[in-house]
């Protein structure tokens, strides 16, 4: 067994959690406090996440039909693999649903960090450019799943099912502003000595700069999370191990596993699908938790935990490329 795979992703996984170290140091140092951390996940979700969806598609270079083809693809598969598994899971405790902490493990088994996490990783995994795509479709079709099955199976409310945010938001809206440019090739114009207009070529750096500081900024945060938690109480909640075990290994299997023997994907589809699935909790599990009071510590450890246990799980779950 090809054990280049494993080195690959365990290396970039230690690179990542790295980042924790300056937000903990800070907060513990009383020079950053938790109560900042909204202002940051703001600047996250409203300017670096869009621009790091723009960012990717400019990678791509010029519009083909086939890429773009994969990418409607590899979204609808995406989709239907978190709202399947996240049914199923439904059903299996529907006799228990009405304990939120079934719930909260109930969505924190499928919303991975797929973006600020995975993106990387993935990138660093496969040379195709693509899977830089794939990981912003991933991020996309996971909002879609948390405004509406995700936030009535944390609430068992449907009156907070909302479609409009499930669509309109700032992953939409980055995705849609970055088919128009992939489309058109704006980016490509040429002046009339045939090299690209630099005004053009300058915003465009400035906006994949600002994609590439989403995975800094979040795990910063988490950083900061991390120096504010009991650490005693962290691993005190034997029913994260569960969360643990069902989001880190066995939805990724499920979700590779799906799409191992479907004869026209190809090896950069079916890495990205294993990889982006195996990424650890979203904060959106937290800040759901914490917008409709369900289970907030327990969230927020879930959250915590698998971050601190990625290192070996996703190297580990990254050895099924091989099989």
């Amino acid at each position: 067994m090809d054990f280049n795979v494993f080195i690959t992703s365990l290396t970039q996984v230690i690179i990542t959690l790295l980042f924790i170290i300056p937000g903990f140091i800070l907060c513990k140092w009383k020079k950053e406090s938790a109560n900042h951390l909204a202002t940051l996940s703001r600047i996250l979700v409203y300017i670096c996440g869009p621009c790091m969806i723009v960012s990717s598609f400019i990678g791509m270079g010029e519009f083909k039909w086939e890429d773009f083809k994969n990418m409607g693809i590899f979204f609808a598969i995406s989709l239907l693999l978190q709202a399947l598994f996240i049914l199923v899971l439904f059903l299996i405790f529907k006799n228990r649903i009405s304990d939120a902490k079934y719930r909260i493990f109930t969505i924190g088994s499928v919303m991975g960090n797929v973006g600020y996490f995975g993106l990387p990783l993935v990138s660093m995994l496969v040379s195709d450019p693509i899977v830089s795509v794939y990981s912003c479709l991933y991020v996309c079709s996971m909002n879609i799943i948390v405004f509406t099955f995700g936030v009535y199976a944390l609430t068992l409310e449907k009156k907070y099912m909302s479609v409009k945010e499930a669509l309109i938001n700032p992953s939409v809206i980055g995705l849609v502003i970055a088919l128009i440019l992939y489309f058109t090739g704006f980016y490509r114009i040429k002046g009339t000595d045939e090299t690209p207009i630099i005004f053009g070529k300058a915003l465009f750096d400035a906006i994949a700069l600002l994609g590439k500081t989403t995975t800094p900024i979040c795990m910063i945060v988490l950083g900061v999370r991390l120096a504010t938690v009991d650490f005693l109480k962290l691993f005190k909640r034997p029913f994260v191990y569960l969360t643990i075990l069902t989001k880190m290994i066995i939805f990724p299997a499920f979700c590779y596993f799906t799409v191992r023997y479907i004869p026209f994907l190809n090896y950069s589809f079916k890495a990205s699908i294993l990889i982006l699935s195996a990424t650890p909790c979203a904060a959106i599990v937290l800040n759901l938790a914490e917008m409709h009071h369900k289970e907030e510590e327990l969230s927020a450890n879930t959250v915590l935990l698998t971050t601190l246990v990625s290192f070996i799980t996703i190297p580990l779950m990254a050895l099924l490329l091989n099989v």
